[in-house]
């Protein structure tokens, strides 16, 4: 459970310490990405939880949905239309379902401990 918040810190970590600067052209698939592997980040970490972790899963979820949000991003531009919102809303629902379920079962287990203590 913890690998995947030692990966994150440690990226966040190297992408303040870099100057390394996104075209502006490319935010809005950036932002789809980071969305969309923040989404696989709590799915894999909730999963974990529930004890239902499975690494290829895992690994393949976040490429699949990588390459899923970028490639609508991308078919949006060519279009003409913002197809990169509907990428926003369904990983950012995903998001806060899942930010929510790992709220319940930290309060869960954290209940139990202290009813057990007692």
């Amino acid at each position: 459970m913890w690998l995947p918040l030692l990966g994150l810190l440690i990226g966040i970590t190297f992408g303040l310490l870099t100057d390394i600067t996104i075209p502006e052209e490319y935010a809005n698939y950036l932002s789809i990405a980071v969305l969309a592997s923040l989404d696989t980040l709590f799915g894999g970490i909730r999963s974990h939880l529930q004890n239902l972790y499975d690494n290829r899963v895992f690994v393949s979820g976040f490429f699949f949905n990588i390459v899923l949000a970028a490639s609508l991003a991308f078919l949006g531009v060519h279009l003409g239309v913002d197809l990169y919102l509907a990428a926003i809303f369904a990983f950012g629902i995903r998001l806060f379902q899942n930010i929510a379920v790992i709220r319940r079962i930290l309060l869960n287990k954290w209940a139990s401990a202290r009813e057990n203590s007692k």
